[in-house]
């Protein structure tokens, strides 16, 4: 497992991108969490390297940190 502690919120949104591309919206939907929030979080896992943002509001697995 990574170094980085990852949130409730960090780990329903890898498990979710495991599956395929995912929107904030849709995690946020099928996870009940805010859009707002899980927007942040994609952020910030995009920022390191666990998630590529490859248009806006849509993205997909890139590192996992589980397979580290």
């Amino acid at each position: 497992m990574a170094d980085v502690d990852l949130s409730p919120t960090d780990r329903a949104a890898l498990e979710m991108l495991r599956e395929g591309r995912c929107t904030p919206a849709y995690i946020a939907t099928e996870r009940d969490y805010s859009r707002a929030h899980v927007r942040n979080r994609l952020q910030r896992l995009t920022e390191l390297g666990y998630v590529t943002r490859l248009h806006k509001g849509l993205y997909e697995l890139g590192n996992d940190p589980e397979a580290e």
